[in-house]
C-alpha cells in the first residue's frame, strides 16, 4: 500500500490550504450531508425550492445591495479584475445573489410568493478564528412578495424546526422590530440626541456611526459605548401604527406555535433597506453569545437594486459555527452507510467475476466494493476490517470451481455457503436480513420481499 508522511514530499510542504480554509475530508462530510439533508427537507416541507446562484458575481452587485460603505464591501472581499477588465467579486453573502437572479429571470411574475433555499460557500477576507473562515458555507431561505406577518413567524418556524430535529439545545430565540424608513427616521433623531451627550466617551467607530447610522451604535461591543447606550431610547417606543401592529402579529403567530422568543431591542441592522422584523438564534455553548441565525424583513432591497417595490424577508445560519455547537453538545448524528459486502478475489477471473457481482449490488442500491490494487488476500482482509465491512466474500479457484462461496458475518464470524450463479443477489439479501446486527443495512429495502430481487435477477 502507499504510504505518505506528511512534510516528506517537498510539493505537499509547500502547497496547502489557503489560511481561513478548511478541507471537509470523508470522514466528516458523513455528517455535513446529513445536517444538509435535515435542512433541505425542512425547506421543502415549508415551500421552499432549491436555488443555485454563481459563486461571483459583478462587483457592483454587492455594493448596492450590501453597501458601499461597509466593511463587508471596503475591506473583506474578494475582488479581482478578470481577462475582460471586469471588476468581479466572490460572493460575501447569499441573498444579493438571489435578488439579482430574481430580477434577471422575472421569477415575481410566477406568482407570489416566492420562495428559495441555498446551500452556499461564501468568501470574505477577515481575521480567522474558531467559527470563523475566510472561505465559510451558509444554509439560507428567502421569501419574495409576502408582506403579512405570518411569513416572518413561517420563516422563523422553519430555522427553529431545523434546530428541533437536529436535537440543538439552549438556543434562544430574540426578535425585535427595527420598523419602516418613516418611524425609524424619528427613531434616528431621538437616538442621536440622546448619544450627543455622551459623545466624547463614544469609540471612534461610534463616533463615526453617530451621524450616519446611531442604531448599530446598540450594537458595538466596546464595554464604555455598551454602558452608555444602556438607558438609550427603544424602537419599539416609536413604531407607527402599521409598524406596531405588524410586531405584535408575529409574537401571536409565534405563541400560537409554541415557539418561545424575547424581545431585544438592541437587535439592529446596519442598512436602511432593511425593515420591520429582524431575529436571532443565539448559543451559549461555544464560550460567549454566538449568533447561529440571522434573519429578517428587507422589503426595500429589491426596489433598491432596480426592481419594483417587493416585500422580502429571509435568514441565512452558519455551517461551520452550527457544527460546532453540535460538536459542543455532543450530539450524535447517525453514522453514515458502510460497505455492505467486500467481495475479495484471488486470481485474474476472480477478479472479474467479484466486479460483476459488484455492479450487481450496486444496481439493487448495495453498498459493496471489490479489491482494485492486486491485493493479497491479508491485505484485502486488513482493509475490508478498516472500512467497516459488515459482510466479507472470498473468491478464489475452488469457489469458482464449486460455484459457492462463504459469506462471513464481520462481527460474529459466522460463515453461510451462498451460490455463485443466479441466485447469489437472493441469498446474500436473505443472508443479510436474518443477521441480528444489520442495523447498519437500510433495512427498508432489504426487508422487501426476495420475489423483487429473483425478478430484479432475471432482467
Amino acid at each position: 500500500e502507499f504510504m505518505y508522511q506528511q512534510g516528506e514530499n517537498h510539493m505537499a510542504a509547500n502547497i496547502q490550504a489557503p489560511k481561513g480554509t478548511k478541507d471537509i475530508l470523508p470522514k466528516n462530510s458523513g455528517t455535513w450531508q446529513l445536517v444538509e439533508d435535515v435542512m433541505r427537507d425542512e425547506a421543502s416541507i415549508h415551500g421552499f425550492e432549491e436555488i443555485r446562484t454563481p459563486v461571483f458575481e459583478r462587483t457592483e452587485l454587492f455594493e448596492r445591495s450590501v453597501g458601499d460603505t461597509t466593511d463587508v464591501v471596503q475591506k473583506e472581499m474578494y475582488t479581482f479584475l478578470d481577462k475582460g477588465n471586469r471588476s468581479i467579486s466572490l460572493r460575501p453573502e447569499g441573498t444579493a445573489g438571489v435578488v439579482r437572479a430574481l430580477l434577471e429571470h422575472a421569477l415575481i411574475n410566477e406568482g407570489v410568493p416566492q420562495k428559495f433555499y441555498y446551500l452556499i460557500s461564501c468568501y470574505r477576507y477577515e481575521n480567522t478564528q474558531e467559527g470563523r473562515q475566510r472561505e465559510f458555507h451558509q444554509f439560507g431561505c428567502e421569501a419574495f412578495g409576502a408582506a403579512a406577518p405570518v411569513a416572518d413567524a413561517e420563516l422563523i418556524a422553519l430555522a427553529h424546526g431545523i434546530f428541533e430535529r437536529l436535537g440543538i439545545r439552549n438556543l434562544s430565540l430574540e426578535i425585535n422590530s427595527i420598523g419602516c424608513p418613516e418611524c425609524r427616521a424619528k427613531y434616528h433623531a431621538a437616538l442621536k440626541a440622546f448619544l450627543e451627550a455622551s459623545k466624547s466617551e463614544l469609540c471612534d467607530t461610534c463616533l463615526e456611526r453617530l451621524d450616519k447610522n446611531p442604531m448599530r451604535i446598540l450594537d458595538c461591543k466596546t464595554p464604555s459605548c455598551g454602558e452608555i447606550t444602556q438607558n438609550a431610547p427603544v424602537m419599539k417606543d416609536y413604531l407607527c401604527h402599521e409598524c406596531a401592529e405588524h410586531f405584535t402579529a408575529v409574537q401571536e403567530y409565534l405563541d400560537a406555535a409554541e415557539i418561545e422568543y424575547t424581545v431585544n431591542p438592541r437587535i439592529v441592522r446596519g442598512l436602511d433597506y432593511y425593515t420591520r422584523t429582524v431575529f436571532e438564534f443565539i448559543s451559549n455553548d461555544l464560550g460567549a453569545q454566538s449568533t447561529v441565525c440571522g434573519g429578517g424583513r428587507y422589503d426595500g432591497l429589491v426596489k433598491q437594486m432596480g426592481g419594483a417595490q417587493t416585500p422580502a424577508l429571509g435568514f441565512a445560519m452558519g455551517m461551520e459555527r452550527l457544527l460546532l455547537i453540535m460538536q459542543a453538545q455532543g450530539i450524535q448524528l447517525p453514522e453514515p452507510p458502510v460497505c455492505e459486502l467486500y467481495i475479495a478475489p484471488l486470481g485474474k477471473q476472480a477478479q472479474i467475476k467479484a466486479f460483476a457481482f459488484t455492479n450487481m449490488l450496486h444496481q439493487a442500491s448495495i453498498k459493496a466494493e471489490c479489491d482494485m490494487c492486486d491485493r493479497s488476500l491479508k491485505a484485502q482482509m486488513k482493509y475490508a476490517d478498516k472500512i467497516g465491512a459488515l459482510f466479507t466474500l472470498v473468491l478464489g479457484d475452488d469457489e469458482l470451481k464449486h460455484n459457492q462461496a462463504e459469506l462471513k458475518n464481520m462481527k460474529t464470524g459466522e460463515k453461510t455457503s451462498i451460490s455463485l450463479g443466479d441466485t447469489f443477489l437472493t441469498e446474500f439479501v436473505a443472508a443479510a436480513t436474518q443477521a441480528e446486527d444489520m442495523m447498519a443495512l437500510n433495512m427498508d429495502e432489504l426487508s422487501v420481499d426476495l420475489e423483487s430481487f429473483k425478478q430484479f435477477e432475471k432482467e
